[in-house]
């Protein structure tokens, strides 16, 4: 079974396109894929009050419980189908529902720190950086935060500049050498989406 499943690693920083290059694969393959978002993985905190959750640093890699979601991954390449968590932004916690995922011709894994840990790499086929600058990134996150998850335009800089700037500087932007390939603007770029596509086409073809 292991040789028929592509694992597909899309990271890079906060608001750089990670999700719009999921979302056009999924589009492209709809059931031959299946996504994994490493935020799914962040750890229970129900020992927390909320204040204190709203205060915790999510982008340290501390903060996700990597070993779990290697251990899935490792799963899904068995064949065998797994109970994803499922984490609730608006109480800054781990959901009490979970989801049950079947392996798939191709499992993408996205997230922001996916990189940094050298045995998450060893679970990848292939592995794409989303880079893009900074300025766009914070302005899609402010967009994001506000509209989707009912966060003050306050909190959401804030947040910006205690951890998720000084987190990305420290962990996410040297991830970046891990990866095999380097997208700008990720989904936004037709040549490296056309390139992406004609591996995973190739990949269902063959298997």
């Amino acid at each position: 079974m292991e040789d028929k499943i592509l694992i597909i690693g899309i990271a890079g920083g906060t608001g750089s396109g990670k999700s719009t290059l999921t979302q056009r694969i999924v589009q492209q393959f709809g059931n031959a894929v299946t996504v994994i978002r490493h935020d799914d993985y962040y750890k229970a905190h129900d020992d927390l009050t909320y204040e204190e959750r709203t205060k915790l640093n999510y982008d340290h890699p501390n903060a996700f419980d990597t070993e779990l979601l290697m251990r899935h991954l490792q799963e899904l390449r068995a064949g065998k189908a797994i109970h994803c968590p499922i984490y609730d932004y608006s109480v800054h916690n781990r959901s009490t529902d979970w989801q049950l995922i079947y392996p798939s011709s191709v499992i993408i894994v996205e997230g922001i720190l996916i990189f940094e840990d050298r045995r998450l790499c060893e679970q990848m086929d292939i592995k794409i950086f989303v880079d893009t600058d900074a300025d766009i990134r914070i302005l899609r996150r402010i967009r994001r935060d506000v509209q989707e998850r009912a966060r003050s335009l306050d909190s959401v800089i804030t947040q910006y500049l205690e951890t998720v700037k000084p987190m990305h500087e420290q962990f996410v932007e040297p991830s970046k050498k891990n990866a095999d390939i380097i997208v700008p603007e990720g989904g936004h770029n037709s040549v490296a989406m056309e390139m992406i596509v004609n591996r995973i086409e190739k990949h269902i073809y063959n298997h």
